[in-house]
């Protein structure tokens, strides 16, 4: 049983999405908020495993809010199969036209984003997603993000660098192509190796530098330096 704790400064898209989710068996419903700040006072009360959070909320508050939630300083013991604790993971409902919010509220933690046409069915599934640990964005948005971070001049962290060194020298090449928006088949390709291998390459990427899904990895790639973002 995976909770939700839906963030919505409308009451009727409140309801509407406690409703949709608490109709499902294995998904329940453990709070509303209306504001960015109840939702961090929210999140850490109640601890749920996903905050469905409409972004005009965060975007009063800034995407502060979402580091608030997925990067909460202090954890408190929680009952986990590995004994340690997790904080929330945030999935963000968006327009398709805020690409670098987007990517702001990625790298502050976000794990997931969904579109505000998506369709209740769509929903359900990025919740679930987001619940088991995964991330969750659209093929749209995720070339729209990889566009955006090409143009942002975010220097070379240290903490990234030292990450980089983990990765092989072939890893690298499929990071790097990963970043240029190249899907499995064309890194394949390009790289004369199998689609199955790209696909491993892609898993222990993602493992090393801990990300959950390739959006994530292009942030990376340009974190560390390894792709360098395109003059202006």
């Amino acid at each position: 049983m995976a909770s939700v704790l839906v963030v919505h400064r409308q009451t009727l898209q409140r309801l509407g999405l406690r409703m949709l989710l608490a109709a499902e068996p294995d998904l329940t419903v453990v709070g509303e908020a209306a504001s960015g700040a109840d939702a961090v006072r929210m999140s850490a009360a109640l601890r749920p495993d996903v905050v469905l959070m409409d972004s005009p909320v965060v975007d009063t508050d800034g995407v502060d809010v979402i580091r608030r939630i997925s990067r909460p300083p202090t954890l408190l013991p929680v009952s986990e199969p590995d004994g340690a604790a997790r904080p929330p993971r945030v999935l963000v409902l968006t327009p398709t036209d805020h690409e670098r919010y987007a990517y702001a509220a990625l790298r502050a933690g976000a794990g997931g984003f969904l579109p505000l046409g998506a369709t209740p069915e769509e929903l359900i599934t990025a919740v679930r997603i987001v619940a088991t640990g995964d991330a969750v964005t659209t093929p749209g948005l995720t070339r729209a993000l990889i566009d955006t971070v090409r143009q942002e001049r975010t220097p070379g962290s240290p903490e990234r660098e030292s990450e980089l060194h983990a990765l092989t020298s072939r890893e690298r090449d499929v990071l790097t192509a990963v970043a240029a928006g190249w899907s499995n088949t064309e890194i394949a390709t390009r790289l004369s190796i199998s689609p199955t291998t790209v696909k491993s390459h892609v898993s222990r990427i993602l493992a090393k530098i801990g990300a959950r899904a390739r959006v994530q990895a292009v942030v990376f790639a340009y974190e560390s330096g390894l792709v360098r973002p395109t003059a202006a």
